[in-house]
């Protein structure tokens, strides 16, 4: 009995580059891939597609980590360009890892499509897929606190009540995406949600 040949999966994990955007809220998406690359010893990232990107195996499945360089709004670019590189299909083989500001600090919800509910990477990564059934993994944010720009709150650090509890949903996304990898994304969406 021959082993099953290794699947290939792409992740992306949304934020803006550069250090000033650094462990902001809108880059949990960035903390993500970077607590995968460190746990799973990827090579270091290269720069391609508008993006940086490296591989690790996570049980059966080769993984394409995606950190787009394009700023959030455009990450689209990145994704498609990567994914057309790959022959990644966008529906199967691709999981966005976002904030999202509708959920609790540090709650995660894992969905197979719908809209990017005003996240704009997300909403970017729909309009180049020409539909909405990317899957995504959320990573809650809160909303802001009252008369506070959500621009501002967004690219603002979390306090350091919050700092604890987005590290510890920071790993748990992590895992999330370890499930992924090595079951699919109905086991992670029964662990998750």
């Amino acid at each position: 009995m021959s082993a099953s040949a290794p699947t290939q999966k792409m992740v992306v994990g949304l934020g803006n580059p550069g250090a000033k955007y650094d462990r902001t809220r809108h880059n949990v998406g960035f903390e993500v891939l970077n607590r995968l690359s460190q746990q799973y010893f990827a090579p270091a990232p290269r720069t391609k597609f508008e993006g940086q990107y490296t591989s690790i195996t996570v049980g059966p499945t080769n993984l394409i980590l995606v950190w787009p360089l394009t700023y959030m709004n455009n990450s689209g670019r990145c994704v498609r360009a990567t994914a057309d590189f790959y022959k990644i299909d966008l529906e199967h083989e691709l999981l966005v890892v976002c904030d999202d500001l509708s959920l609790p600090t540090g709650k995660l919800r894992i969905r197979l499509k719908g809209s990017g509910g005003g996240q704009k990477g997300l909403n970017d990564i729909l309009r180049v897929a020409g539909n909405q059934n990317v899957p995504r993994l959320r990573i809650g944010i809160d909303r802001p606190p009252p008369r506070w720009d959500v621009s501002d709150y967004v690219l603002g650090r979390f306090s350091s009540d919050e700092t604890p509890v987005i590290s510890q949903a920071v790993q748990a996304a992590a895992d999330a995406v370890r499930d992924w990898c090595i079951h699919d994304i109905a086991y992670c969406m029964n662990q998750v949600n």
